[in-house]
């Protein structure tokens, strides 16, 4: 597990003088302004407001909290925490602020990398190669795969274009485990408080969907520099059959490869190419990737002790604080059987993804492409250092994928193409009963060699019964019934 789950924090390459801007308080808004008075009425912190800079000191002194919260501050401050404060309250929506989330995601993608890499529209002629490695990478998938193309078109986009095309898909996956803690904010009051509270409770509501949409909103704008495609985190974050590659990201990942860049490129598009394949020939598996996400989210246990420390020191002139108070870890998975179900479910789906597309981009490259080994170690590791994928899910719900599942599921699945071909490999996706499970990725061998049902038999059956014209369908005496119950009681 993360050690940061669900904290959203800034990756180290994050720009640190944006950083440096937050922590200065030139306006004198620091902690050290003065203890609480005891003619405070807000001085034992009920509501929880009790960590914002000055309070109990500065202008208007402990008996006026608004003037100690904002009197020391000059009026372009004022105006910024007045409006900051105001979406916060105002938002009325779900458990994520989604406008902020966006706004926010492309601040951080204005910023540009630590590396001083700034976004930038993509011109014509990164267009017309993204759509010509597109193009070629499905041709030499249809000699190692039985799925056919899956992408309809192929797009360039800039960051802040996957920004925008992914929001949805985040909305989908962190709604679940915001909504958890939507519902614990209202808890941290004392118990006879909450019946008289419920405006408090709507404001505190409010405030947890702005706070889930800075904290959000750095994850996607920080992801959107690192990211090469539109399937990097193993799920379909972009709209269906829809192949995409970043263009500046693609360049940055090959930087210090020594590998042509062409190469790079057409390698990550056999990559989106093969996820695309799988996504839209399988119609279960989006659902079943998501819908393990989010059994996943529902056993999540909220520690609120920690979010009414947050909550008690809240600042909305510092919302940096928050981030903060969110990387300590207040969400934690139940040990229950269910969890631990659910956890195993949502890994192996996630490693016989990647496991299916690793071993097939390396069958479709291995020939062609001279560097295609070491683009593979290459994106091997970066995924067992903290690349996209682990990160993400390390921050969204507390899920590190384990890289030794992804290299076992990739051994698997070229054994599976040794034993059984192409074909045989690629039907087990046809029903989510016939994929192998995290036992079997401990043993590979016996999995490769164990008799499978065939359910598309099965279904077929099934369909032509339900239709009632199936073998003997329509042929059976009306004692047929009878018989049956009388063969049962023998």
């Amino acid at each position: 597990m993360s050690d940061t789950p669900f904290g959203f924090g800034l990756p180290p390459e994050e720009p640190e003088d944006g950083d440096e801007g937050k922590k200065k308080d030139p306006a004198g808004g620091g902690q050290g302004s003065g203890g609480q008075g005891g003619g405070n009425p807000f001085g034992a912190n009920p509501f929880g407001f009790g960590g914002i800079p000055g309070l109990g000191g500065g202008q208007g002194g402990a008996d006026n909290p608004f003037a100690a919260m904002f009197g020391s501050m000059n009026p372009t401050d004022l105006g910024a925490a007045f409006q900051q404060l105001g979406q916060m309250l105002s938002y009325e929506g779900g458990p994520v602020n989604w406008d902020m989330a966006k706004q926010i995601a492309r601040q951080v993608v204005a910023q540009g990398t630590a590396d001083g890499v700034k976004d930038a529209s993509v011109g014509p002629a990164e267009k017309s190669a993204v759509e010509e490695a597109v193009r070629l990478a499905d041709l030499w998938l249809d000699q190692a795969t039985s799925l056919p193309s899956g992408a309809n078109v192929a797009v360039a986009w800039s960051r802040a274009e996957w920004v925008e095309a992914t929001l949805p898909a985040w909305k989908e996956l962190v709604d679940p485990v915001a909504e958890r803690v939507g519902t614990a904010m209202g808890d941290v009051l004392p118990q006879e408080m909450q019946a008289m509270a419920g405006p408090l409770i709507g404001m505190m509501r409010s405030m947890g969907g702005a706070m889930f949409g800075q904290q959000i909103g750095q994850a996607v704008g920080a992801l959107a520099g690192e990211v090469v495609g539109s399937t990097d985190v193993g799920l379909p974050l972009g709209p269906a059959s829809r192949a995409a590659l970043l263009p500046l990201n693609v360049a940055s990942f090959g930087k210090d490869l020594s590998v042509p860049s062409d190469e790079v490129r057409l390698y990550l598009a056999l990559r989106e190419a093969a996820h695309q394949r799988l996504f839209a020939h399988v119609p279960w598996l989006r659902a079943h990737l998501f819908g393990a996400v989010e059994a996943y989210a529902r056993g999540i246990k909220v520690d609120t002790s920690k979010l009414e420390e947050a909550v008690s020191q809240l600042d909305p002139t510092h919302p940096e604080q928050l981030q903060e108070a969110l990387q300590s870890g207040m969400f934690q998975p139940q040990d229950t059987p269910e969890q631990k179900a659910a956890l195993a479910r949502l890994e192996t789906a996630l490693a016989l993804v990647e496991g299916w597309v690793d071993a097939v981009v390396h069958e479709a490259a291995k020939t062609r492409l001279t560097s295609a080994d070491a683009l593979r170690e290459t994106l091997r590791r970066r995924r067992a250092t903290g690349g996209p994928a682990e990160q993400t899910f390390a921050t969204l719900i507390g899920l590190e994928l384990r890289p030794r599942r992804l290299r076992d599921a990739s051994r698997l699945w070229a054994s599976l193409t040794d034993a059984r071909g192409v074909d045989g490999r690629d039907g087990l996706w046809e029903h989510p009963d016939m994929l192998p499970t995290a036992t079997d990725l401990d043993d590979p061998d016996g999995f490769v060699h164990r008799e499978h049902l065939d359910f598309s038999e099965l279904d077929k059956m099934l369909g032509e019964a339900a239709r009632g014209d199936g073998p003997g369908c329509g042929d059976e005496p009306e004692g047929g019934a009878g018989d049956g119950d009388g063969d049962s009681e023998k």
